[in-house]
Order: C-alpha cells, then structure tokens, then sequence
C-alpha cells in the first residue's frame, strides 16, 4: 500500500507564499511523474505543475513565474513553492504520484491541503 501524505496549506494574504510538501511512502520501487492539481469550489480539478523523475517541469499558465515544483527523489517528497499568492488561488491542493510498486505504475492522491488566499 501507497500513501501521499501533504502539508503546509494555510491562509495567506494576497502576496504572500506558502510552501507544500507532500511525502510518498508504503511499498514503492520507483516514482514517476509527480505533480500537484488544486480544485477550487464549484470547479473541476486542474494541473498545477508537474515534475519528471528527472527533473523535467511542466506548469499550468496561471502560475508560470510564481510557482515552483521540485522534488527529493531519495525522499520520495514533491514540494511546491508558491510565490506572490493572489486569491484566485484558493483552493483544496491536492499531490498525485506514479508510484511502480510491481511492472505496472498506479496513480495515487494524497488527501488535499486547503489553501486559502486573502484579498
């Protein structure tokens, strides 16, 4: 069994940053993409960012300059440096992990961190 464990949501005002960090763990042999997706109320969940195994970064256009994903990879950890938070932000953080446990990778979520920014 798999579990993505998140922290580090919290309210911030307008401007502000928060750091979130989200730690695999469980039987896992490799980890592929890992990312972050937000779902705001009355909305569909969407892609923050995501992160290869090597290194490659891929962002949603709403957060190109402000947000930063990296990963441990000895760690089994993803984080996501959010800078210059502005309200349209809030939302329900959510990390997703391509963990290979056998020959097959399966996708696992962590439970969601709120973040809430304040105008």
């Amino acid at each position: 069994q798999v579990q993505l464990v998140e922290s580090g949501g919290g309210l911030v005002q307008a401007g502000g940053s928060l750091r979130l960090s989200c730690a695999a763990s469980g039987r896992i042999f490799t980890i592929g993409v890992m990312g972050w997706y937000r779902q705001a109320p009355g909305k569909q969940r969407e892609l923050v960012a995501t992160v290869s195994s090597g290194g490659s970064t891929n962002y949603a256009d709403s957060v190109k300059g402000r947000f930063t994903i990296s990963r441990d990879n000895a760690e089994n950890t993803v984080y996501l440096q959010m800078n210059s938070l502005k309200p349209e932000d809030t939302a329900v953080y959510y990390c997703k992990a391509a963990v290979r446990a056998s020959l097959t990778p399966i996708d696992y979520w962590g439970q969601g961190t709120q973040v809430t920014v304040s105008s």
